[in-house]
């Protein structure tokens, strides 16, 4: 009997990407998409949970934080002056105060190369998105390894027309009441993206959404400067609304650093190939010769 147990394969408690096998959490709210290398899911929710939690330590604060703060400020001036069991109260204290809820949460796809990390407030998936991929356009620095492109959404639903209806007159709702307040020509397009969805076709969604955009908007897919966001991902659909998509590069992390690095790197038309090689190679006597010749030549037997 005893051998009949240890023979029997053990069941996972973890599953790949680093989520307990006993809880299922579903991909609802505001959050953020990632696409990655496939194979790398786990790694890319262990670099994304370290970067997001550093960006948005920059851009929100934790209350705790600053309470914490003011305790250790409060000790270091009255440290002399507490007894012992003072400071052990206040330890006692430090411990039983309730830990902050996680700002960020891996939701199971079970799908290679997807990810998705749900933000809960006051994260703004938009806001920390577009100011990490500015940062990467400025420096250069992706700060991840296996992540290429993000696309943040501010509410997801289920798949099906009326509850998209729904969540676009929320979330665009907001954006356009700050915009009409400017009266510049506000040019918008639809980028929609369906993953493994065959229930709602292409034009019916774009068609959907376009009702709840304000009549003086006006559909440019040339030039736009207003960018609305539908990832549809199964029976999910996530909307969002941004700004200067195609100038970064789609939100693609990986496209903007090769940008960034390759201009400081290279002059025009340059690469490793022409420093291996080299088109106009100086010979002596001051000629120059243009170097075809491959390295390695096939020959003949000996």
């Amino acid at each position: 009997m005893a051998d009949n147990q240890r023979d029997r394969p053990r069941k996972r408690k973890y599953r790949s990407d680093g989520t307990p096998t006993w809880t299922k959490r579903a991909i609802d709210g505001p959050g953020v998409w990632a696409s990655c290398v496939k194979g790398k899911e786990k790694q890319t929710v262990g670099e994304l949970y370290d970067l997001f939690e550093s960006v948005a330590a920059e851009i929100w604060r934790i209350e705790t934080g600053k309470a914490k703060a003011d305790d250790e400020a409060g000790e270091s001036e009255g440290e002399h002056d507490e007894d012992l069991e003072a400071q052990v109260a206040k330890e006692l204290a430090a411990m039983k105060r309730p830990r902050p809820e996680p700002r960020f949460v891996n939701c199971q796809t079970n799908t290679p190369c997807v990810v998705f990390i749900a933000c809960k407030p006051p994260v703004d998936p938009v806001k920390l998105v577009v100011t990490h991929v500015e940062n990467v356009e400025r420096t250069g620095i992706t700060r991840t390894k296996y992540t290429h492109r993000l696309i943040p959404v501010s509410g997801s639903c289920v798949a099906n027309l009326p509850e998209i209806r729904s969540l676009c007159q929320r979330v665009l709702s907001p954006f356009f009441s700050q915009q009409d307040e400017s009266d510049d020509v506000h040019r918008y397009k639809i980028e929609l993206r369906m993953r493994n969805h065959n229930s709602i076709a292409r034009m019916d969604l774009i068609q959907e959404v376009a009702k709840c955009i304000p009549e003086k908007y006006v559909v440019d897919l040339d030039n736009p400067n207003v960018f609305i966001l539908i990832e549809v991902f199964k029976s999910i659909c996530g909307v969002s609304v941004v700004k200067d998509y195609y100038r970064l590069q789609k939100f693609n992390v990986m496209e903007l650093a090769n940008k960034k690095n390759g201009k400081e790197n290279f002059s025009d038309g340059a690469g490793r190939v022409q420093q291996r090689y080299g088109e106009n190679e100086q010979v002596e006597g001051g000629s120059t010769a243009l170097v075809t010749q491959i390295e390695v030549e096939t020959t003949g037997p000996e």
